[in-house]
C-alpha cells in the first residue's frame, strides 16, 4: 500500500520528529492537536492541524475513537502513534486495522504478546532467549513464599502486564514479602487493571541494555546495535548512550541476536527495542521486556548508524522492504543523549511549566536536538515534562562526555528550570567517566547534586 497521509497521533518533540520525516518521504502530515497545543510547534509545521478536543490527554490523546473519526475525515491513509499515550494499546492497533487505517507500528497481535511480561518471557524461553531466574503468573502469597524460598533473596515482584516501573517492588528479607506482594499488586491493578505479578531474582549491579531492531514483514529483520539506558530515576531513564560501553564482544553479539532471534520468531514488523538487564558481576544478561514502538531514546542510535528509525517505519508501513541489510549497518563513534526536562533538580525534580523566555540551543556538527519548545513557548502543565533531547556524538566515549558538557554548558534557557544542570553533574562523575555505574547509581547521588554548574 502506498501511503499519502500521515495522521501524528502524539505531541510534543515526538511530533515534531515524525512530522520532518514525513516530509523528508515526500508524505503529508496532520498534527492531532489538544486545545493546549494548537499553537505548538508540530501544529505549525505539519501540513494541516487537526483539534481533536481538550488538553486532558483522555479526551484528546487518548481517544480511540475522536483519532479515528479524525484520521478518516483528514483522509489519512495511516496513524503514527509515536511512544507514550496509545503507542504499545493493542485495541487501538487493532481499531486502525478494522477501520481501513494503517496502524505505524506491528500488529496488534505482535503488541499483546510483548504486553504481557509473562507472555513475553514464554516467547523469549521458547526462542533460547536467557531469563532471569523467576516464576509464572503469582496470585496468592503461599505461592509468592515457595518461590522466593527457590530463588533465594533479594528478588522483585513484577507487574505482568505494563512497566515504566509501576507494580515493581524489591524484597530483600522474607518478613517483608507480605507488604511487597499486598502493594505491587494493588498498584498493578490501579494503573493496568490487572493485578497478576511475577517474581524475578533482583540483581543488584545491573545495567539495563537495549538492542534497537527493524523488522519489514518481508523476512528481513536487522539490528542497529545497542544502548545503554542505566541512568534512570525512579524507573525512568535520563540520560542514553551508544554503543553500550564495556561489553565483552560476545555479551554484545549474543544480545543482538537474540533480539533478532525473538522479533523474528513473533513476525515482528517495524522499529521495536529488546531490553536486556546485564548482571555486571556475572558478566550475564537477560531478557527483560520488548517495546513494540519507537523509543524516545532512538537519536543515539541514528547518530551511530545514520539510520533513520522513523522513516523506516513509515517505509515498513507502506509495505515496502527495509531500505538497508545487515551488511550495511555500521557504527561510528559513540553518541550520548540527555533527556531535556521541565523540572527543577533542586526542588526534588518538581516541574516546571510556564513561559520559556530565552532558548539559545548549541549549535555544530556533532549536536542535534529534537525538540518542540522555542523562545516565547509556554510549557503545558498537562503532559509530561519532556521539552527536548539534546544528541552529542563524539569520535569515543570520552570525547562525547566532553562535547555533551560543552554543548549543555552553551544551553541557554530562561523562563522555567530544566535538567539541564544536573546532566552536567552527571557527566562530571568520574564514576560515570569510568563507566562504574549500574541501574541504582544515580538515585545515590541525586542527594549530592547542587544546582550550581559545573565550571
Amino acid at each position: 500500500m502506498t501511503l499519502k497521509r500521515i495522521l501524528v497521533a502524539n505531541r510534543g518533540e515526538i511530533a515534531v520528529r515524525i512530522i520532518r520525516a514525513c516530509k523528508s518521504l515526500g508524505l503529508e502530515a496532520v498534527a492531532a492537536v489538544s486545545d493546549a497545543d494548537r499553537d505548538s510547534m508540530a501544529a505549525s509545521l505539519a501540513d494541516r492541524a487537526v483539534c481533536i478536543g481538550p488538553a486532558r490527554a483522555t479526551k484528546s490523546y487518548l481517544d480511540i475513537n475522536v483519532l479515528l473519526a479524525t484520521a478518516k475525515g483528514a483522509g489519512c491513509d495511516a496513524i503514527h502513534p509515536g511512544y507514550g499515550f496509545l503507542s504499545e494499546n493493542a485495541d487501538f492497533a487493532a481499531a486502525c486495522e478494522d477501520n481501513g487505517i494503517v496502524f505505524i507500528g506491528p500488529s496488534a497481535e505482535n503488541i499483546r504478546q510483548m504486553g504481557n511480561k509473562l507472555v513475553a518471557r514464554e516467547i523469549a524461553e521458547t526462542v533460547g532467549v536467557p531469563l532471569a531466574p523467576g516464576s509464572l503468573r503469582i496470585s496468592d502469597l503461599s505461592t509468592a513464599s515457595d518461590v522466593a524460598a527457590r530463588i533465594g533473596m533479594p528478588l522483585l515482584f513484577k507487574a505482568a502486564a505494563g512497566g515504566g516501573g509501576r507494580g515493581i517492588r524489591i524484597v530483600r528479607r522474607e518478613e517483608d514479602l507480605r507488604a511487597a506482594f499486598e502493594t505491587a499488586s494493588a498498584e498493578a491493578q490501579a494503573a493496568f487493571g490487572d493485578n497478576a505479578l511475577f517474581l524475578e531474582r533482583y540483581i543488584g549491579n545491573a545495567r539495563h541494555v537495549e538492542v534497537q531492531i527493524l523488522a519489514d514483514g518481508h523476512g528481513n529483520v536487522i539490528h542497529l546495535g545497542e544502548r545503554d539506558c542505566s541512568l534512570q530515576r525512579r524507573y525512568q531513564k535520563m540520560l542514553e548512550e551508544a554503543p553500550a560501553f564495556d561489553l565483552a564482544p560476545g555479551l554484545r553479539e549474543g544480545m543482538r541476536k537474540a533480539a533478532v532471534s525473538l522479533a523474528s520468531h513473533i513476525s515482528y514488523r517495524s522499529a521495536g527495542t529488546v531490553e536486556f538487564i546485564v548482571d555486571v558481576d556475572r558478566m550475564d544478561f537477560y531478557f527483560l521486556e520488548m517495546n513494540t514502538r519507537v523509543q524516545v531514546e532512538h537519536p543515539v542510535t541514528e547518530m551511530i548508524t545514520g539510520v533513520d528509525i522513523v522513516a523506516e517505519q513509515l517505509r515498513i508501513a507502506g509495505g515496502q522492504p527495509l531500505s538497508v541489510t545487515q551488511a550495511d549497518v555500521t557504527f561510528s563513534g559513540h553518541a550520548i543523549e540527555c533527556r531535556i526536562n521541565a523540572e527543577d533538580p533542586a526542588r526534588g525534580f518538581a516541574p516546571t511549566p510556564g513561559k520559556i523566555t530565552r532558548w539559545a540551543p548549541p549549535e555544530g556538527s556533532d549536536i542535534r536536538l529534537d525538540s518542540h519548545a522555542r523562545q516565547g513557548y509556554t510549557v503545558p502543565p498537562f503532559y509530561d515534562s519532556l521539552i527536548g533531547k539534546i544528541i552529542v556524538h563524539g569520535e569515543t566515549r570520552a570525547d562525547a562526555i566532553a562535547r555533551t558538557d560543552a554543548a549543555l554548558a552553551r544551553f541557554q534557557v530562561e523562563g522555567i528550570a530544566t535538567t539541564i544542570p544536573f546532566h552536567r553533574f552527571i557527566l562530571a562523575q568520574r564514576d560515570f567517566s569510568t563507566g562504574r555505574i549500574n541501574t541504582g547509581w544515580l538515585e545515590q547521588v541525586v542527594a549530592d547534586f547542587s544546582p550550581q554548574a559545573p565550571e
